[in-house]
């Protein structure tokens, strides 16, 4: 199905560029036909110029050539036809013609080749996004996911916006962050943050410990690349996320990222209480404070990075995203990024100033007969550890 499916997409290219072609074409021969029936003091036939300089607009440099090969051949017959080739009006002609056409064709040349690297550009970006970020699974036992994922820089599909998830022993840890810098100069510290993350997130067993340790690699990694004068310049700011299989419930920590949106039905959105800690690479050995707050199936949480909050429309005013999505709080994962993704987009005027991620956690509801008991987290929650505030 897919090859057919290709192939019927090769076929209407083929024949829209080919129906396009009809036009410069048939304005040749529409000029050639008036000028040749014109009087001999009007001459049309500088307008031919008109179908080679169209061209470039949906056809290549072979394309551009045969227009412009058509356009002087037609000059040539309107000179024949009105007191032939020699006369210096139509020598200027065919020679201003002719020079016209190779800069057409030079320029279509150009834009070409622009095209191809711009076209490898995204290639290399796409294969980097894979490498470094893996792309979610749209489901990890109770929760559904999904992510949306907007660069700043032109042409890039990467910057220094970063989301990972990972599966552990009855229960999955979500990593979202974002490192200083924007685009691609900012690829280097988010690879190193996501390996770090793949790498420890099964080693340590505590989401504390595990913020600990991802400190340690950003702080090494800033000592062994940067000057003594620029000490403190690279850090990250990151939230990481454990949500049990069993329990309805999250744990959660924040090293100076904003904190989540816990989406429920009818439309209500509130923001889990943080106690965050400095951002990654600031200050090595901070304590990271461990924050729990219920997650019920039905519930929806959303993440994501300071560039969604800071988008700011025409008037300079910031994107109000709980105000937003308590819209769509009803919405799937992938309705729900979607959304977000052309409500953004509009109102920062199609253009991010930063880089932007998002992530929408959904929980379904699991067999109740499977659990034993709530587990020491959903235990803090009856004891009042775990609380929220309401947004609206």
């Amino acid at each position: 199905m897919g090859l057919r499916q290709l192939g019927a997409g090769l076929r209407r290219s083929w024949r829209s560029a080919h129906a396009l072609l009809l036009l410069p074409v048939a304005l040749i021969v529409m000029i050639t036909v008036v000028d040749l029936r014109a009087p001999t003091n009007v001459h049309l036939g500088p307008a031919l110029v008109i179908a080679p300089a169209l061209t470039p607009s949906f056809g290549g440099p072979r394309t551009t050539a045969f227009v412009g090969a058509l356009a002087v051949a037609a000059q040539t017959l309107i000179a024949v036809q009105h007191g032939g080739i020699g006369t210096t009006n139509h020598v200027v002609q065919l020679i201003t013609l002719a020079v016209l056409c190779v800069i057409v064709f030079l320029y279509s040349v150009v834009r070409d080749r622009r095209q191809a690297q711009l076209a490898q550009v995204r290639n290399v970006a796409e294969a980097a996004q894979h490498v470094l970020m893996w792309p979610l699974p749209e489901e990890i036992g109770s929760l559904r996911i999904a992510s949306l994922y907007l660069a700043a820089e032109d042409e890039a599909q990467i910057g220094g916006d970063l989301y990972a998830v990972t599966p552990g022993d009855g229960a999955v840890r979500v990593l979202i962050g974002d490192v200083r810098g924007k685009g691609l100069p900012a690829i280097g510290e988010a690879a190193l943050l996501l390996g770090a993350f793949r790498e420890s997130a099964h080693r340590h067993p505590d989401l504390a410990e595990l913020a600990a340790s991802l400190d340690q690699s950003i702080t090494r990694y800033a000592a062994e690349l940067d000057a003594p004068e620029d000490a403190g310049e690279r850090f990250a700011t990151a939230l990481l996320v454990e949500i049990p299989e069993r329990d309805p419930v999250t744990l959660m920590t924040s090293c100076g990222h904003p904190p989540p949106l816990l989406l429920s039905p009818g439309h209500a959105v509130t923001v889990p209480s943080l106690h965050p800690s400095p951002p990654l690479g600031v200050h090595g050995g901070a304590d990271h404070t461990l924050d729990v707050f219920a997650f019920e199936p039905g519930d929806t949480l959303l993440l994501y990075t300071d560039g969604v909050v800071e988008a700011r429309d025409a008037e300079g005013r910031f994107y109000p995203l709980a105000e937003r999505v308590a819209r769509w709080t009803d919405a799937s994962p992938e309705a729900l990024m979607h959304h977000l993704r052309h409500d953004l987009l509009a109102h920062a005027g199609g253009r991010l100033g930063d880089d932007a991620a998002l992530i929408a956690l959904h929980r379904t509801p699991v067999d109740r007969h499977r659990h034993h008991g709530l587990g020491a987290a959903a235990e803090s929650l009856r004891h009042g550890t775990g609380h929220r505030d309401k947004v609206s």
